[in-house]
Protein backbone atom coordinates (compact mmCIF):
# COMPACT_ATOMS: atom_id res chain seq x y z
CA UNK A 1 0.00 0.00 0.00
CA UNK A 2 2.89 2.33 0.67
CA UNK A 3 3.93 1.92 -2.95
CA UNK A 4 0.58 3.42 -4.05
CA UNK A 5 1.09 6.42 -1.77
CA UNK A 6 4.66 6.93 -2.96
CA UNK A 7 3.35 7.10 -6.51
CA UNK A 8 0.75 9.66 -5.45
CA UNK A 9 -2.16 7.29 -6.01
CA UNK A 10 -4.63 8.09 -3.28
CA UNK A 11 -8.39 7.72 -2.84
CA UNK A 12 -8.84 11.41 -3.46
CA UNK A 13 -6.87 11.23 -6.73
CA UNK A 14 -8.93 8.24 -7.92
CA UNK A 15 -12.19 9.96 -6.96
CA UNK A 16 -11.14 13.13 -8.76
CA UNK A 17 -10.19 11.06 -11.80
CA UNK A 18 -13.58 9.34 -11.65
CA UNK A 19 -15.34 12.69 -11.55
CA UNK A 20 -13.29 13.97 -14.50
CA UNK A 21 -14.06 10.75 -16.39
CA UNK A 22 -17.80 11.16 -15.81
CA UNK A 23 -17.60 14.83 -16.83
CA UNK A 24 -15.82 13.75 -20.02
CA UNK A 25 -18.55 11.19 -20.73
CA UNK A 26 -21.22 13.85 -20.30
CA UNK A 27 -19.19 16.24 -22.45
CA UNK A 28 -19.04 13.59 -25.17
CA UNK A 29 -22.80 13.05 -24.89
CA UNK A 30 -23.45 16.76 -25.34
CA UNK A 31 -20.94 16.92 -28.20
CA UNK A 32 -22.77 14.14 -30.04
CA UNK A 33 -26.12 15.79 -29.37
CA UNK A 34 -25.37 19.44 -30.12
CA UNK A 35 -22.38 19.32 -32.50
CA UNK A 36 -22.93 16.04 -34.34
CA UNK A 37 -26.74 16.58 -34.20
CA UNK A 38 -27.45 13.02 -32.97
CA UNK A 39 -30.70 13.02 -31.01
CA UNK A 40 -30.39 10.92 -27.85
CA UNK A 41 -32.95 8.17 -27.41
CA UNK A 42 -34.78 7.59 -24.14
CA UNK A 43 -32.30 4.93 -22.96
CA UNK A 44 -29.50 7.40 -23.62
CA UNK A 45 -31.24 9.89 -21.35
CA UNK A 46 -31.48 7.33 -18.54
CA UNK A 47 -27.80 6.51 -18.99
CA UNK A 48 -26.96 10.21 -18.73
CA UNK A 49 -28.78 10.34 -15.39
CA UNK A 50 -26.82 7.32 -14.14
CA UNK A 51 -23.47 8.77 -15.29
CA UNK A 52 -24.35 12.10 -13.66
CA UNK A 53 -25.16 10.29 -10.39
CA UNK A 54 -21.84 8.44 -10.61
CA UNK A 55 -20.00 11.70 -11.25
CA UNK A 56 -21.75 13.35 -8.32
CA UNK A 57 -20.74 10.46 -6.03
CA UNK A 58 -17.12 10.83 -7.18
CA UNK A 59 -17.24 14.62 -6.69
CA UNK A 60 -18.65 14.45 -3.16
CA UNK A 61 -16.14 11.73 -2.24
CA UNK A 62 -13.33 13.92 -3.59
CA UNK A 63 -14.44 17.02 -1.71
CA UNK A 64 -15.16 15.16 1.53
CA UNK A 65 -12.03 12.95 1.43
CA UNK A 66 -13.24 10.88 4.40
CA UNK A 67 -11.38 8.43 6.55
CA UNK A 68 -11.60 4.66 6.16
CA UNK A 69 -15.27 4.02 7.01
CA UNK A 70 -16.55 7.01 5.03
CA UNK A 71 -14.39 6.04 2.06
CA UNK A 72 -15.94 2.59 2.06
CA UNK A 73 -19.44 4.07 2.18
CA UNK A 74 -18.61 6.26 -0.81
CA UNK A 75 -17.17 3.20 -2.56
CA UNK A 76 -20.50 1.43 -2.06
CA UNK A 77 -22.37 4.47 -3.39
CA UNK A 78 -20.06 4.48 -6.42
CA UNK A 79 -20.73 0.76 -6.85
CA UNK A 80 -24.50 1.34 -6.88
CA UNK A 81 -24.30 4.28 -9.32
CA UNK A 82 -21.91 2.48 -11.67
CA UNK A 83 -24.06 -0.66 -11.40
CA UNK A 84 -27.08 1.33 -12.54
CA UNK A 85 -25.14 2.74 -15.49
CA UNK A 86 -23.81 -0.73 -16.35
CA UNK A 87 -27.30 -2.25 -16.21
CA UNK A 88 -28.78 0.49 -18.40
CA UNK A 89 -25.94 0.21 -20.92
CA UNK A 90 -26.29 -3.57 -21.05
CA UNK A 91 -30.05 -3.29 -21.60
CA UNK A 92 -29.45 -0.74 -24.36
CA UNK A 93 -26.92 -3.05 -26.04
CA UNK A 94 -29.47 -5.89 -25.80
CA UNK A 95 -32.09 -3.64 -27.44
CA UNK A 96 -29.69 -2.84 -30.27
CA UNK A 97 -29.05 -6.55 -30.85
CA UNK A 98 -32.75 -7.34 -31.43
CA UNK A 99 -34.12 -7.54 -34.98
CA UNK A 100 -35.23 -4.12 -36.26
CA UNK A 101 -38.85 -3.39 -35.42
CA UNK A 102 -39.12 -6.24 -32.89
CA UNK A 103 -39.42 -3.93 -29.87
CA UNK A 104 -42.43 -1.69 -29.18
CA UNK A 105 -42.03 2.05 -29.24
CA UNK A 106 -41.15 3.86 -26.01
CA UNK A 107 -43.73 6.48 -26.83
CA UNK A 108 -42.97 10.18 -26.53
CA UNK A 109 -39.52 11.62 -26.01
CA UNK A 110 -37.99 11.55 -22.52
CA UNK A 111 -38.80 15.11 -21.39
CA UNK A 112 -42.40 14.94 -22.63
CA UNK A 113 -42.93 11.68 -20.76
CA UNK A 114 -41.38 13.12 -17.57
CA UNK A 115 -43.76 16.10 -17.81
CA UNK A 116 -46.81 13.84 -18.20
CA UNK A 117 -46.04 10.78 -16.07
CA UNK A 118 -44.42 9.84 -12.75
CA UNK A 119 -40.69 9.17 -13.15
CA UNK A 120 -41.00 5.49 -12.21
CA UNK A 121 -43.61 5.00 -14.95
CA UNK A 122 -41.30 6.72 -17.44
CA UNK A 123 -38.40 4.42 -16.53
CA UNK A 124 -40.63 1.34 -16.74
CA UNK A 125 -41.93 2.32 -20.19
CA UNK A 126 -38.46 3.04 -21.51
CA UNK A 127 -37.08 -0.26 -20.24
CA UNK A 128 -40.07 -2.20 -21.63
CA UNK A 129 -40.05 -0.48 -25.01
CA UNK A 130 -37.17 0.68 -27.04
CA UNK A 131 -37.95 0.67 -30.74
CA UNK A 132 -36.24 4.05 -31.07
CA UNK A 133 -33.34 2.80 -28.97
CA UNK A 134 -32.49 0.03 -31.44
CA UNK A 135 -30.82 2.35 -33.92
CA UNK A 136 -27.04 2.39 -33.88
CA UNK A 137 -26.24 5.89 -35.09
CA UNK A 138 -22.52 5.90 -34.23
CA UNK A 139 -19.88 3.27 -33.61
CA UNK A 140 -16.13 3.05 -33.17
CA UNK A 141 -14.22 -0.18 -33.81
CA UNK A 142 -17.56 -1.93 -34.19
CA UNK A 143 -18.84 -0.90 -30.74
CA UNK A 144 -21.86 1.35 -30.30
CA UNK A 145 -22.10 4.22 -27.82
CA UNK A 146 -23.77 2.10 -25.14
CA UNK A 147 -20.98 -0.48 -25.46
CA UNK A 148 -18.33 2.19 -24.97
CA UNK A 149 -20.28 3.58 -22.03
CA UNK A 150 -20.46 0.10 -20.52
CA UNK A 151 -16.68 -0.19 -20.71
CA UNK A 152 -16.12 3.31 -19.33
CA UNK A 153 -18.46 3.03 -16.32
CA UNK A 154 -17.14 -0.44 -15.51
CA UNK A 155 -13.59 0.92 -15.38
CA UNK A 156 -14.59 4.07 -13.47
CA UNK A 157 -16.77 2.21 -11.01
CA UNK A 158 -14.14 -0.47 -10.46
CA UNK A 159 -11.48 2.15 -9.82
CA UNK A 160 -13.75 3.97 -7.36
CA UNK A 161 -14.53 0.80 -5.43
CA UNK A 162 -10.90 -0.35 -5.32
CA UNK A 163 -9.82 3.17 -4.37
CA UNK A 164 -12.32 3.33 -1.54
CA UNK A 165 -11.32 -0.02 -0.08
CA UNK A 166 -7.60 -0.28 -0.86
CA UNK A 167 -5.92 3.06 -1.43
CA UNK A 168 -4.70 5.38 1.30
CA UNK A 169 -6.36 8.68 2.03
CA UNK A 170 -3.22 10.63 1.35
CA UNK A 171 -2.90 12.36 4.70
CA UNK A 172 -0.79 9.82 6.52
CA UNK A 173 -3.51 7.17 6.63
CA UNK A 174 -2.34 3.71 5.59
CA UNK A 175 -5.60 2.46 4.09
Amino acid sequence: MASFAMRGLTRRAVNLGGFVGCAALMGAAFFFEYVMKLTPCNMCMLQRIAVSALGLAFLVATLHDPRRVGARLYALLILVASGAAIALSAKHIWMQMQPPGSLPSCGADFFTMVDMLPFTTVVTRILAGGGECQAIVWSLFGLSMPAWLLIAVTVLGGAGVVGGFVLPRGRGETA
